[in-house]
């Protein structure tokens, strides 16, 4: 499967334009779509305390497909780190100019921590060798 990923960089590509089309997007599409209200955010599972489940999801995701992506290199993995950890931060950034949209402190928590689940669940596979031959 590690070696789909790494062949096929193209499916890392469009999910990154698909999350950060659907994050710009003035309103919500999905919202469109399943409940006729363009201003409502259909959620997937109850938020967890002070964390979007959607907005984890999402990160969850596209971070799981990165790093089968890059597991290759440590290069590679690092930069990916970084651009994950900024993409997370940005973009909720940009809801404070973006209209329909808000700045909000669970969904930001949301992307940053599947982040650093999936860093963390590396970390550990590849600590005790779980893909080592």
């Amino acid at each position: 499967m590690i070696k789909f990923f790494f062949k096929y960089k193209v499916i890392f590509y469009f999910i990154n334009v698909c999350l950060i089309f659907l994050y710009l997007f003035p309103g919500s599409i999905f919202g469109c779509i399943f409940l006729d209200d363009c201003k409502r955010q259909p959620q997937i599972t109850p938020d967890l305390a002070i964390i979007s489940s959607n907005h984890f999801y999402a990160f969850l995701i596209i971070s799981i497909v990165g790093f089968f992506t890059y597991s290759k290199k440590k290069k590679d993995l690092k930069i990916l780190i970084i651009y994950l950890i900024l993409s997370s931060i940005l973009l909720e950034i940009l809801h404070l100019i973006i209209p329909e949209r808000s700045f909000q402190w669970s969904d930001l928590f949301g992307n940053l921590l599947a982040v650093i689940v999936v860093i963390f669940i590396h970390n550990l596979i590849y600590k005790y060798g779980v893909f080592k031959k």
